[in-house]
């Protein structure tokens, strides 16, 4: 039997950063209300131009003002040092009593972010293995020890240990993340792909683990996907077209064959192939007129998507 189709929610970042408390906490409120079974949220130090908000941090926020599951989707781990970074998921990992899911990726879309923060942009998969592999013994409780890559740790430990593991999944088109996913983590976090790409994605990851000797992974492999609604697909386009260019400065042509616009009915006939392609999680990105009419829209495509499982 499968497991049950689960819809997350990437909360707008202009609720952040227009720095009204009462608004982000009526929108996270209006999320839960909703049934929505996750909330997610990206991460940028200084995106094409200065755009950023810091993932963990607003991972903790969001899970202080309620109950559900929270996930960094994606946080650019090679862009900071593992050591503190492994002491913040602990951290926040206690605060939201396992409900914590650490999703990281390696960012690039913006090299220059990247070297800004004092990263070759060249290193950044190299980076991602190393720091990844020292955050996931660190966060499980062991000693780590590193020399003669990019860290050097001698006996480094970190106290209080986790009751329980804290999720890693992994973002990334790349052959290398799909190698990434299967040797560190518990699932892959797909993006802007096919559904037959998906597929062949996860397969790619669980082959990686299964050679590699892991066994009994409860894999939670998943899809980030934006979209937009409105009362029709014509209505509804440059709402999402409008937001993503902006963000990526990229014309929207490149997306826009991954990207479902128009009703919550629209949205979720364009879901319902990589649904048949395995996918059991989502976590969309919604462009709407207003924050209200994201969650509402949201909210009804995880109620359609899982009347028609």
């Amino acid at each position: 039997m499968q497991p049950t189709i689960t819809v997350g929610i990437r909360v707008p970042h202009e609720l952040f950063e227009s720095g009204d408390r009462s608004a982000l906490c009526r929108s996270v409120a209006a999320v839960e209300a909703a049934g929505i079974d996750r909330v997610c949220i990206g991460d940028h130090v200084a995106f094409h131009g200065g755009r950023g908000f810091d993932g963990l941090v607003q991972a903790t926020a969001l899970a202080m003002l309620c109950d559900l599951e929270v996930q960094t989707a994606v946080y650019l781990l090679p862009l900071r040092h593992p050591v503190p970074v492994a002491r913040q998921v602990i951290s926040l990992a206690l605060l939201a009593g396992g409900r914590f899911v650490f999703g990281v990726g390696i960012g690039g879309d913006d090299p220059a972010e990247v070297a800004m923060c004092g990263i070759d942009p060249s290193t950044r998969g190299r980076r991602m293995d190393e720091s990844l592999g020292i955050v996931r013994e660190l966060i499980a409780g062991k000693v780590v020890n590193r020399s003669g890559g990019f860290y050097e740790l001698d006996h480094v430990a970190m106290l209080p240990a986790l009751p329980a593991p804290v999720p890693i999944t992994v973002g990334g088109r790349s052959a290398a993340a799909k190698r990434r996913a299967g040797l560190l983590s518990e699932g892959y976090l797909a993006l802007w792909t096919t559904p037959e790409a998906y597929a062949e994605s996860v397969a790619a990851v669980e082959s990686t683990a299964r050679e590699a000797g892991r066994t009994g992974v409860a894999w939670r492999h998943g899809l980030q996907i934006w979209c937009g609604f409105a009362d029709s697909a014509t209505n509804a386009r440059p709402l999402v077209a409008d937001e993503m260019e902006s963000l990526y400065r990229t014309p929207f042509t490149k997306f826009e064959k991954y990207t479902p616009y128009g009703t919550p009915a629209d949205v979720a006939n364009g879901l319902d192939a990589y649904v048949a392609a395995g996918c059991r999680e989502f976590n969309l990105i919604p462009a709407a007129a207003h924050p209200d009419e994201a969650i509402a829209s949201v909210a009804e495509v995880r109620r359609l998507l899982r009347a028609a499982d």
